[in-house]
């Protein structure tokens, strides 16, 4: 049986969502590589993949699914089993949303590789100023995210005893918000979730570090 294929760059914010996701449900698959930071995405080659022209691309069930929530909710949804990555509870349900969505709604398009570019070419915006771009929408939606876990301390993980969806869309924040030097020791309930995720295989797996495309170490 041929294994489900996920278009993906070692990289991407939404990429690395997908995968979290699929090692959390245990299932395998084969990444294809495509390089966002040369521009592959946009090559005619892709688009015959992804209509619209965005990572990831996840070819499951004879299915070519886009958008990275839609796939975590597919994946879900299929494999109604012991470990959702929605809780069942109405309210929790709505909760675990909201969260996810905070990450990847408000966050991450604020501060996705496009738009880093098109600030980059704008007059006035030096890299320092893309940084400060970007350190301040994360800050504002990281903030938001702490407050919310001091409110409703629901168990070791965001929404209850294991990880779900919104792990799923904050890990990778969290790495991105390293990668421009974001202060995180203001975010206390957020580091200790980062490294309670740290420790289980799913999430160790998918870092970006342990894809087939990320580059090698440099040298010491």
């Amino acid at each position: 049986m041929m294994l489900p294929r996920l278009h993906t760059y070692f990289r991407s914010s939404a990429a690395y969502r997908v995968r979290i996701a699929l090692n959390l449900k245990g299932i395998a698959y084969e990444p294809v590589t495509w390089n966002l930071a040369k521009g592959e995405h946009l090559d005619s080659r892709y688009r015959e993949i992804a209509g619209f022209g965005l990572m990831p691309v996840l070819e499951i069930d004879g299915l070519r699914l886009q958008q990275s929530m839609a796939i975590i909710e597919y994946l879900d949804e299929r494999d109604d089993g012991a470990l959702p990555l929605l809780p069942k509870e109405p309210s929790q349900r709505a909760r675990a949303r909201a969260l996810a969505q905070l990450i990847a709604c408000e966050i991450h398009p604020l501060s996705n590789l496009r738009v880093l570019k098109r600030l980059r070419a704008s007059p006035g915006f030096d890299e320092a100023a893309v940084t400060r771009w970007y350190r301040h929408w994360c800050d504002e939606g990281l903030g938001v995210i702490e407050a919310e876990l001091a409110r409703a301390d629901d168990g070791p993980y965001a929404i209850g005893e294991r990880p779900s969806i919104v792990e799923c869309c904050l890990i990778p924040q969290v790495y991105n918000a390293r990668r421009f030097e974001v202060d995180m020791s203001r975010y206390p309930r957020i580091e200790a979730l980062d490294k309670r995720c740290a420790r289980l295989p799913a999430f160790d797996a998918a870092q970006p570090a342990k894809q087939p495309d990320a580059p090698a170490p440099a040298a010491a």
